[in-house]
């Protein structure tokens, strides 16, 4: 039984991760800010799979002793983490001219810093589980604003660029140690972050939510929103056996919008 650590799990992209993981059996730590959010997600994992076995372990991604706890408390629940899903974000739009400091910093501390945070934490475990010969996989959670830019969300994409620089630094790093490190960059997606930037449009823009959402996806060619089980799909075929050989890639779930 793999133990899985998943970030940003309560719901959107991470919940469909847990859900995918828990069908396989895994043991899953399930780490968010709202532990609320974290309880409904456990009791919806625990009616789809019977027996399935969660612990959550609530989490600030911007402090750094918050982060070591969390990861604590999953090794006393399962033992050493064998697969990391960093997929914790958070996405703020501002023209650049409006971008102040404290919004910069906290795109780079949630986005980036906690990914670095969190391997830092579980490095060990991986480390231990790929001298084991066991499938010990990081898979980082990034965007198509990774891979391209986009107006409004300067300080997102830089954080974003940021996490396919640190996926790719690593998978050369523990090549050799039996660990992967792989990104997913998926587009725009069926979730709250998503929600939140068509009200966000509506509300400065006069345009109606159809509106809206049809300009997100315009760069899509498959004019669609992504679902997140699409993207958890992807993450799962990262941490199985068939795809030990790929690393350091930064997968996209768009569509085509950046082939």
């Amino acid at each position: 039984m793999r133990h899985v650590w998943i970030t940003g799990a309560g719901r959107g992209i991470g919940a469909s991760v847990a859900l995918v993981f828990a069908r396989q059996g895994a043991a899953l730590s399930l780490s968010g800010r709202n532990l609320g959010t974290l309880k409904a997600q456990k009791l919806v994992l625990e009616k789809t799979c019977p027996g399935v076995k969660v612990h959550l372990s609530p989490m600030d991604l911007s402090n750094p002793q918050s982060v070591t706890e969390a990861h604590r408390s999953n090794q006393l629940a399962f033992g050493p983490v064998e697969v990391l899903i960093n997929n914790a974000g958070q996405a703020l739009s501002q023209p650049f001219a409006k971008t102040d400091l404290n919004l910069w910093q906290q795109m780079l501390s949630v986005n980036l810093t906690g990914t670095y945070l969190c391997i830092q934490a579980a490095l060990p475990d991986l480390l231990l589980a790929g001298s084991q010969g066991k499938s010990a996989r990081i898979v980082n959670i990034a965007s198509t604003a990774g891979l391209k830019g986009y107006a409004y969300v300067s300080a997102y994409a830089a954080a974003k660029h940021g996490v396919i620089g640190l996926t790719r630094s690593l998978a050369l790093e523990l090549a050799r140690k039996g660990v992967t490190v792989n990104a997913v960059c998926p587009g725009f997606t069926e979730t709250d972050i998503v929600r939140d930037s068509i009200a966000n449009i509506v509300s400065k823009t006069g345009q109606t939510e159809a509106q809206a959402r049809e300009a997100l996806v315009a760069h899509n060619p498959q004019k669609k929103m992504i679902q997140p089980d699409e993207v958890a799909q992807t993450v799962l075929w990262l941490c199985a056996d068939a795809a030990s050989s790929v690393n350091g890639q930064s997968i996209a779930v768009d569509g085509g919008e950046t082939m």
